[in-house]
């Protein structure tokens, strides 16, 4: 592998060639210091679509003899939960840092296995948990670690996607979500169980209600979680993948964000713009620049330019595997908390 400083590019292999990996293949060829070097599926169909996304890359449908014959630094896994043990496993194997996209894991038991493997083969391991890098959670980051508005009170996110309805919900882009016997919680809210981290702090203590609204899939898909965060702050997800929400682009921000402080509210809008109102004043709109392309603000292309940082530079590494077991084991405390119908406090 390429050593922090280095620069050589590197040599990037991805995992899959589905609907999201498109993302993951196309920003990885605008980013300095990377080469997309080949892409494997299984599926020589699905593989032949990608061609027009990676027209140099070479393409496999055999992970370990594109292991083998490229040698890549870096090996990008975009495959459904219950792939990613033994993808993580045979890639570690060969040297290569490994970036596995979320859900981690189909249960807890097996995220703590696929970090077990990392560790074990002695290489880094970094989850794609894209939704903490967009550009709207990232600035209000910057605005409540510069206390812009004071100590933070309480976050609340709407939910709305707008696209879970009938019979035929989510079949165009990932079907496998109907069969998902947990659903809004382990593929959808764990990315804001992640940004609530990020914005908020540790989180102590959950209580849940999940329910399923349309009866054509196996897993939940509305529900309320409320977190009880270090500092005496909450977080409040609202989530609802039937109804949608005021937006151009009900996928660019996925729903409304709110950020109480003492000094006033930082809103999220579904444009993506955000929106300040100091306590007792008017709301305004605090502009900030963001790129509206790809997937919600091009968070693919943040996240895996951070991996590059980290690699090439040493720059610190969010959401290394072994720290994203925490979100895990809040995700496991909300479906404990829905099924209990009670409060459920992390490490008692």
């Amino acid at each position: 592998m390429s050593e922090a400083g280095s620069r050589e590019p590197l040599r990037v292999a991805v995992v899959g060639a589905g609907y999201f990996a498109r993302y993951h293949l196309r920003a990885w060829q605008r980013i300095p210091g990377a080469s997309l070097a080949a892409v494997c599926d299984v599926d020589r169909a699905r593989l032949a679509t990608v061609a027009d996304d990676c027209p140099h890359a070479a393409r496999f449908d055999d992970l370990a003899h594109m292991l083998d014959a490229v040698r890549p630094d870096l090996v990008d896994i975009v495959t459904p939960p219950p792939s990613h043990l033994e993808l993580v496993r045979t890639a570690a194997a060969c040297g290569a840092f490994v970036v596995c996209q979320k859900p981690l894991a189909p249960t807890l038991d097996d995220a703590r296995a696929v970090v077990a493997a990392a560790r074990s083969a002695g290489v880094g391991l970094a989850v794609h948990e894209n939704i903490r890098f967009t550009p709207w959670h990232r600035e209000i980051g910057r605005l409540l670690r510069a206390g812009t508005l004071g100590r933070l009170h309480n976050i609340t996110m709407r939910l709305r996607p707008g696209d879970g309805q009938g019979r035929d919900a989510y079949l165009a882009r990932q079907p496998y979500f109907q069969r998902m016997p947990r659903f809004l919680v382990h593929e959808t809210a764990i990315h804001w169980i992640d940004t609530f981290r990020y914005l908020g702090g540790e989180v102590r203590a959950v209580l849940a209600w999940l329910r399923r609204l349309n009866r054509f899939i196996a897993g939940e898909d509305a529900g309320h979680v409320l977190l009880a965060l270090d500092g005496d702050v909450s977080a409040l997800f609202d989530g609802n993948r039937l109804n949608g929400h005021p937006s151009d682009d009900p996928r660019r921000t996925m729903g409304e964000m709110w950020v109480e402080c003492e000094g006033g509210v930082i809103r999220l809008a579904g444009s993506g713009r955000l929106y300040l109102q100091p306590h007792g004043g008017e709301e305004r709109e605090h502009p900030y620049a963001f790129a509206d392309r790809e997937f919600a603000g091009d968070c693919v292309h943040a996240l895996q330019s951070h991996l590059v940082a980290h690699l090439r530079d040493g720059a610190p590494l969010e959401n290394a595997g072994a720290d994203y077991l925490r979100n895990i084991e809040v995700e496991e405390a909300v479906y404990r908390s829905a099924a209990e119908g009670r409060w459920v406090r992390l490490d008692d």
